[in-house]
């Protein structure tokens, strides 16, 4: 059975191997769908530092192949979501009884074993079965759906109040989708055509372009108010200094997601506006509910570009920056 293992920074192995039911609460999924994330690059090029040996993979779904004698609601052949974060078990929180407010959250392909691999054996409280109305390729966005989940919530905003959102690419467009849900409205901003054309296509009324005609576009756009808050996705090619330009004196600037540069912010805009700074780039135990918002259509990625291979080497792709193409979603068929 393949199981793709690093071995240092940009040392990646097919190791083939089985794995084993040890415990009555625990399934074993084969994996069918894996999504290249640009989190997988990050802990490939050893920008992210692990622990190796370690087997990457972030995002996945599969099919439950057997369970333990404990693994109630769940059965052989079942479709599920395989979640990518755990509780530490360690902090404070989590010994006292609180691992939902972990502080310490552990991620996949990080800081445990990740599920690029023909099979995984996992608690069964750390898979989630998948309704039919989900198809995999939404499963495979669930966490992306999770932490703008995590930042709506962070913001504590009310129904017609408008965000700014710095970059329209793969999280930025999901993130806005996300917003228009809860009835927020995103005003999606990035230097693409392709990106700001597919966030129109997605729902997405205002789509503007960082030149500089921006922040009047932003003002009218908000009846001369400016936002009630901005979100900076971490992958956008854009300055975070967009961001604190855009909304009103004392609001909320999130950095969301996770990124492969550094970025600088200025300081003296979040003192003169008086802003608060906060960064979400984790969403644990959020699963359920982003299940139930996929179920009732809360996000389309019917414009997201679908690349599915069915022969791959994964050494090539996380290699290649033209696998983490904005708007793209590539994807490797593990069951052929």
């Amino acid at each position: 059975m393949d199981n793709w293992i690093l071995k240092g920074a940009k040392n990646l192995v097919n190791e083939l191997g089985a794995v084993s039911i040890t415990s009555p609460s625990q399934v074993k999924v084969k994996v069918s769908h894996l999504l290249m994330t640009d989190f997988d690059k990050l802990v490939f090029d050893g920008t992210v530092e692990t622990n190796y040996p370690r087997i990457l993979g972030r995002a996945a779904v599969g099919i439950v192949t057997e369970t333990g004698d404990d693994c109630y609601g769940l059965e052989k052949g079942t479709r599920v979501y395989l979640n990518p974060t755990r509780a530490c078990g360690e902090c404070f929180q989590c010994k006292t009884g609180k691992p939902k407010d972990c502080s310490a959250v552990l991620t996949a392909g990080k800081d445990f074993d990740g599920f690029m691999r023909d099979f995984a054996v996992c608690e069964y409280g750390d898979v989630a079965p998948l309704p039919d109305s989900v198809d995999d390729f939404h499963a495979l966005c669930i966490e992306t759906v999770a932490i703008a989940e995590n930042i709506y919530d962070k913001l504590q905003l009310s129904a017609g109040q408008k965000v700014a959102v710095v970059g329209a690419d793969f999280t930025g467009n999901i993130l806005a989708q996300v917003l228009q849900y809860h009835k927020v409205i995103p005003i999606i901003i990035d230097n693409s055509p392709a990106n700001l054309e597919r966030a129109k296509k997605c729902g997405i009324f205002f789509a503007f372009s960082a030149d500089d005609d921006l922040e009047r576009n932003v003002l009218d756009a908000t009846s001369g108010e400016l936002c009630s808050a901005a979100v900076f996705c971490a992958s956008s090619k854009l300055p975070v200094s967009v961001t604190t330009r855009l909304v009103s004196e004392g609001k909320t600037v999130v950095l969301g997601f996770t990124s492969t540069s550094d970025s600088v912010i200025e300081v003296r805009d979040i003192l003169r506006k008086n802003i608060t700074l906060t960064g979400v780039s984790t969403a644990y135990d959020y699963t359920d509910a982003v299940i139930n918002m996929l179920v009732h259509n809360a996000v389309n990625t019917d414009y997201f570009e679908k690349k599915v291979l069915t022969e791959y080497d994964p050494a090539e792709l996380l290699a290649n920056p033209e696998t983490f193409k904005a708007g793209r979603m590539t994807i490797l068929k593990m069951i052929i």
